[in-house]
């Protein structure tokens, strides 16, 4: 009787497959899956694999010491970094101030006058247009009768830019109605005198006139040429409700182009650079034109080179390797928005700004897997080999899935990379492992919600939305409305939430439903559809997708609510057959490379008899 153990070490889990082969044949025991300690196919790992060996184990009744053999993937580190290259930054000097927020203004319209301090203003004489500011510790019954004692004496009152959340409070106690915009944080910062524009929008709606480049020329006379520098004012309040745009003395607004930087892509066709700034479309071309991927480099002195650096410096540290022995051999480039924080903002602008994210994976050679696999050896007393390529092992367990045959194709997306590989019917195979996958999707939900919490992130990948609109119902995010007998934890109300299995989680952002939702699938589908495409069409036969009839989707990712029909939708188009794996009949999409080693065993016995 020989106990082997299968362990896939993957970027998120590490998962196990058991089985006894005896005289009689084959059976498996038991599988576990636990989180994966460390970067996938360092030393740090080690943990993490005694843990699911153990858990395993145990649920056969067996120990450590009752295992013939260990059978590890050979497991390629892959590190995903968001590389920021954002192509434009909002820059509005403190020369023009800006200030917003949508939630809670007061009064409808629009109101051009030149800014008074609220102290002031009892000084204002009749006919002169003015924007009071109203400054933090000013009660909303004063602010109003003092506004309404000015309106009384002849000044043209235009609106209001108040510290405090009170313009509902003062508008409610105006003679005359007047936009007012509140919640200004850096009110102090407004200078008096200068030339200012006050507007809110009806409730539902959002402004016109400030969040449009020409709106703005025309309540501030602008040239032509100044006119193009107030884009980016613009682009930071578009859709927001209110909005204050103050021009201070010397009036000058910079929208300030960042290098963006050149990434140099060596291939086995031959070299080529590209720049950042041409989009993710043009640097997936330029990997294409030389794939397959020896090296990667960035351009000194930009981020894009900083990033790529840091991969390999993280890289190098964790395997004890040079760190010029670090090389990329691909990457994923997605399109994506970034928050910059606008200067001169009057309460903590942010505007949306153009940035490409980059998941890069590193190839290390086959030193850092033989370190873990000594240091399980020393530790345990068991053999342990490495018994074999990632996607080649998926292959096998996929082929256990009730329904497949060969030729068969798989794809197995998990938390860093995707990889794909196939197998003819004449047992010839090919494989393929590409950079980008679960964690990617987690930083661009991440970045493009400007959440500041990356576990809040992972939740929204993973689970479906809903909107509470009262304390006994919600509104599932396909529409449909689902009530319940008793009411539900206030903290949730209104709000959109997670529905994390019998849990909601209440989302900390003002982005509605749609938005988020949005984010979501488009974040998946820009890189495991991409993805998912790219790895087929490099292990297809003569590259080309439809000469592949069958696709088995395994790894974390095919669990997704959503992913394996994204996937399957885009592979329809070329008369795929697609969908989840069902590992050994019981596992689902998991499990597929530890049952490929365990699978494996036989064959290596025959091969050294």
């Amino acid at each position: 009787m020989a106990i082997v153990a299968g362990v896939d070490i993957g970027n998120s889990t590490t998962e196990v497959c058991l089985a006894d082969f005896a005289v009689s044949g084959r059976r498996f025991l038991a599988g576990s899956i636990v989180k994966t300690t460390g970067i996938k196919g360092t030393a740090a790992n080690v943990p993490g694999i005694v843990l699911a060996l153990e858990e395993a184990l145990q649920q056969v009744g067996l120990a450590l010491p009752d295992l013939t053999e260990i059978r590890l993937n050979e497991a390629t580190p892959v590190i995903g970094d968001l590389a920021m290259e954002t192509i434009t930054e909002t820059i509005i000097t403190e020369s023009t101030m800006i200030g917003h927020n949508p939630a809670t203004p007061g009064g409808i319209g629009l109101g051009v006058g030149v800014t008074v301090p609220f102290d002031r203003l009892a000084g204002v004489k009749a006919g002169e247009r003015i924007i009071c500011i109203i400054p933090g510790g000013i009660d909303f019954e004063d602010a109003a009768r003092e506004l309404n004692a000015a309106a009384s004496r002849g000044v043209d009152l235009q609106g209001a830019v108040a510290r405090q959340d009170d313009a509902v409070l003062i508008v409610n106690r105006l003679h005359r109605k007047i936009p007012v915009l509140d919640e200004v944080t850096f009110i102090d910062r407004v200078p008096p005198g200068m030339l200012a524009a006050v507007e809110v929008a009806a409730a539902g709606q959002s402004i016109k006139n400030l969040s449009n480049p020409y709106g703005i020329a025309t309540v501030f006379q602008l040239s032509a040429e100044e006119t193009k520098m107030v884009v980016p004012i613009a682009r930071a309040l578009i859709g927001n409700r209110s909005a204050v745009v103050i021009r201070t003395p010397r009036g000058d607004v910079k929208a300030r182009t960042i290098p963006a930087g050149l990434i140099s892509l060596s291939g086995e066709k031959g070299r080529t650079d590209i720049d950042v700034e041409a989009g993710a479309a043009k640097i997936m071309a330029a990997v294409e034109q030389v794939q397959p991927v020896q090296d990667v480099q960035g351009e000194a002195g930009t981020n894009v080179n900083g990033m790529l650096e840091r991969v390999r410096q993280v890289m190098s540290e964790l395997t004890g390797q040079p760190l010029d022995a670090m090389k990329i051999q691909d990457i994923l480039a997605v399109d994506t928005f970034v928050p910059q924080k606008v200067q001169g903002g009057l309460a903590g602008e942010f505007a949306l700004e153009n940035a490409v994210a980059l998941a890069a994976m590193v190839k290390t050679s086959r030193l850092p897997m033989q370190q873990i696999a000594d240091q399980l050896r020393r530790q345990l007393g068991v053999r342990v080999v490495i018994a074999g390529v990632e996607a080649n092992m998926a292959i096998r367990g996929a082929l256990t899935t009730p329904g497949t045959d060969k030729p068969l194709a798989i794809l197995d997306m998990g938390g860093g990379s995707t990889d794909a590989a196939i197998i003819s019917r004449d047992e010839r195979t090919s494989a393929i492992h590409l950079a980008g996958a679960g964690d990617m999707v987690t930083m661009l939900i991440h970045s493009e919600l400007g959440l500041n919490d990356l576990a809040l992130a992972e939740e929204i990948k993973m689970y479906p939305l809903a909107k509470v609109e009262s304390l006994y119902h919600i509104r599932l995010e396909d529409g449909t409305v689902q009530f319940f007998e008793q009411h539900l934890p206030p903290q949730v109300f209104s709000r959109v939430v997670i529905l994390k299995e019998s849990e909601m989680i209440p989302i900390p952002t003002d982005h509605p439903l749609d938005k988020i939702r949005h984010v979501r699938r488009e974040a998946k589908r820009r890189v495991f559809v991409t993805n998912a495409l790219r790895a087929l069409t490099r292990v297809a036969p003569t590259g080309n997708i439809r000469h592949i009839s069958f696709v088995v989707l395994v790894g974390g990712s095919a669990l997704d609510f959503e992913v394996a029909d994204m996937v399957t939708d885009a592979l329809a188009e070329y008369g795929i057959v697609c969908g989840r794996g069902n590992i050994r009949g019981t596992e689902g999409p998991r499990n597929a490379v530890a049952t490929g080693l365990v699978l494996s065993y036989p064959d290596e016995r025959a091969g050294s008899a």
